[in-house]
Formats: C-alpha cells, structure tokens, sequence
C-alpha cells in the first residue's frame, strides 16, 4: 500500500507540475501585430467596433494618454443601448483617405457604415510595429474647431 501512495503522490506531482507549466505557458496574451500601416488602422478600428477593446489596445501606441482615451471610449460604447452596439459590430469600414506623412507615420480618414461619420487616425511605426496614435483623433478634432479670436484695432 505504501508504494501504492507513493506513486500516487509522483504522479499527481507530476499533474500539477505538467499544469503549472502548461498555464504559464499558454497564460501569456499574444501580442497582435499588424504587417503594414492601413492593416494597424484596420485592425484597431475593426476591434473597436466589435466592443472588443482588450484587442483594440494590442493595436494602439501605449502611453497614458491613449490609454484614458481608449477607456473613455470604452465605457461610452457599454452605456450605448444593444441596437446601437449591434450596428457598430455589423458595420463595415470604410477608408477614404490614406496619407503617409513619413516612412514612420501615416494618416487615415476612414468612417463606418453605421454612423458614417468621418474620423482621422494616425497610425505610427514605433520598435517595428505599427500602432495607432488614438490622442491624434482628439487633438486634431480640438485643432480644426473654429476659434472667435478677438478683433484688435488693425481689424477694424
């Protein structure tokens, strides 16, 4: 009976051990990439559109300023009623302008068919990967807002 246990214990040692290393092995999260600057902006976009915003920061540049964007961003698309959540998930993208400012950075003007609304994103190359700039989306709507600027006594 002693050898019995014995073995029992090897073997469910061995388990856990297969187990531990199993988990630690297959925990660790894939990090997506993209192969070029319009797949970033696609795949961001797609991910986002889904509701899937745990995929969508794989595809974003990480800084702290993306990242409380993205949450904003995030918590309005969960306090949007189903019907409106379900258009975003069935729509599809739509890109109608692409301009590469450099070789490290590109700039996308795409809508979806759900709102077709017009956004610009700026997809970045950084360490070899591709990743979108979600801040340029809110800066440059901040940019292009008309300001009153006051007259002085030239102007009048």
């Amino acid at each position: 009976r002693f050898i019995y246990l014995a073995g029992m214990k090897r073997y469910r040692f061995s388990f856990l051990l297969f187990l531990f290393f199993n988990v630690a092995c297959g925990g660790k999260k894939q990090t997506a990439q993209s192969e070029n600057d319009i797949d970033a902006a696609r795949n961001f976009i797609r991910a986002a559109l889904d509701g899937k915003f745990d995929a969508a920061r794989t595809f974003m540049l990480n800084d702290s300023v993306n990242a409380n964007y993205m949450d904003v961003v995030e918590r309005s698309f969960q306090n949007t009623n189903a019907e409106t959540r379900n258009g975003y998930r069935g729509a599809s993208i739509n890109v109608h302008q692409i301009t590469a400012l450099n070789v490290s950075s590109t700039m996308v003007i795409y809508s979806n068919s759900f709102k077709n609304d017009h956004d610009t994103l700026k997809v970045v190359k950084e360490k070899g990967q591709w990743l979108v700039d979600l801040k340029f989306l809110y800066l440059h709507d901040m940019d292009t807002m008309p300001v009153n600027k006051p007259e002085t006594d030239s102007a009048r």
